[in-house]
């Protein structure tokens, strides 16, 4: 089986595929992974082998435009923002990865729910297409919209049109969290990856105290500096009595400020490293940091600032394995009176154990292979959750 996955150049969507695409080597299957120019070092890193379709994106910018509470010309009213930063990555790859599919003979495509040109690379391939979601399929409930600018770049690059649910879609959502769709459904187990590095040592709590993981993601940092909370975070946890592990890039340190003695700082691990000796995480609201935090049954803290943040947010709320503070009502008192909570009552630490139980038990990628290999085949009789 010829495997082609694909993502737009942004980390966290990349990473989400790189354990079923080793699965998928590992079982001896030819592997490519398609993505825009600048995502070529992030890939490399995975040690996955890739190639460049399409031209680069600013999706920084696109991002700070959608967040612009004014109207922005040339936006269609009433579609949702993030749809145009969508459109503009589709349109950017679907030339070139339709034409990837066709020369690398791949069996089927496989992409993130926001990649559009995996859908319609596929179906002008005549191969099928499957969506391997990194979080709560916040798309779904576009999904019009969503077919009208599948429609819109199909018709303008002449490629046929598809449907965006593909053949089925991989799910990693823990069911509880799960938004209810229609579309075929194929449960598979959330397995970090969050680049490489070196593992810390003991990130747990001294002296019989807790400890809290602090993590800001790759995107909030870019976006805006003023938007990276992890520092001032840390230094509302300076007066709890717990051990305060922040979790950064090198590239972000600069931006944590001064910090309390009980905390430290540990630059470029693999996130789900770092989580082993915690006892709570307070994070932004990204879907792969809530996972790889459930997965070690973790309760959260979230101070979401970007709508598909807030909306993961609100999934883990629900779900009662975690608190939500707006940006406004994050104050120092609110913060660690939060994590005091998190840390003390016994219900959100249940609540984070029973998702992990959830998580545990869904096929992991390996076992999601052979699905893959009927799907291909045109097969996907018992790709249903």
């Amino acid at each position: 089986m010829r495997v082609v996955f694909t993502a737009w150049a942004w980390p966290s969507h990349i990473y989400a595929l790189v354990p079923l695409a080793w699965a998928c080597r590992s079982a001896g299957h030819e592997v490519l992974f398609a993505s825009e120019p600048a995502a070529l070092p992030d890939i490399a890193r995975t040690g996955l082998p890739s190639v460049a379709v399409g031209a680069d994106v600013d999706t920084v910018a696109l991002v700070r435009q959608y967040l612009d509470p004014g109207h922005r010309p040339g936006r269609t009213p009433g579609r949702p923002r993030a749809l145009e930063m969508v459109a503009a990555h589709a349109e950017s790859m679907v030339d070139g990865l339709t034409a990837l599919t066709r020369r690398w003979r791949a069996d089927v495509v496989v992409s993130d729910p926001t990649t559009l040109a995996g859908p319609l690379a596929a179906a002008a391939a005549g191969v099928p297409a499957v969506r391997h979601l990194f979080g709560t399929d916040l798309m779904v409930r576009d999904s019009g919209a969503l077919r009208d600018v599948l429609e819109r770049v199909a018709a303008r690059f002449g490629v046929d049109p598809c449907d965006p649910m593909g053949a089925v879609t991989l799910d990693p959502v823990p069911p509880a969290l799960r938004i209810p769709t229609g579309y075929q459904r194929l449960p598979i187990r959330w397995m970090s990856f969050n680049g490489g590095g070196a593992v810390p040592p003991d990130t747990g709590g001294t002296g019989g105290r807790p400890a809290v993981c602090v993590t800001w993601g790759y995107t909030m940092a870019r976006l805006d500096p003023a938007r990276f909370l992890a520092g001032e975070i840390a230094r509302a946890l300076g007066a709890l009595g717990a051990d305060v592990l922040v979790a950064v890039s090198a590239a972000q340190a600069g931006l944590l400020g001064p910090l309390p003695r009980n905390t430290r700082v540990v630059h470029d691990a693999p996130l789900h490293h770092v989580l082993g000796g915690c006892d709570v995480v307070v994070a932004h609201g990204g879907a792969g940091t809530i996972l790889t935090s459930l997965a070690h049954g973790l309760p959260l803290l979230l101070v979401p600032q970007l709508p598909d943040h807030r909306a993961h947010a609100e999934r883990l709320a629900a779900g009662g394995a975690g608190l939500v503070l707006d940006r406004d009502g994050a104050t120092p008192d609110a913060v660690r009176a939060a994590v005091g909570r998190l840390l003390a009552e016994e219900e959100p630490q249940a609540a984070a154990r029973t998702l992990q139980q959830e998580i545990h038990r869904m096929p992991a990628p390996s076992a999601v292979v052979p699905e893959l290999e009927l799907i291909a085949a045109g097969d996907n009789r018992r790709a249903l959750s």
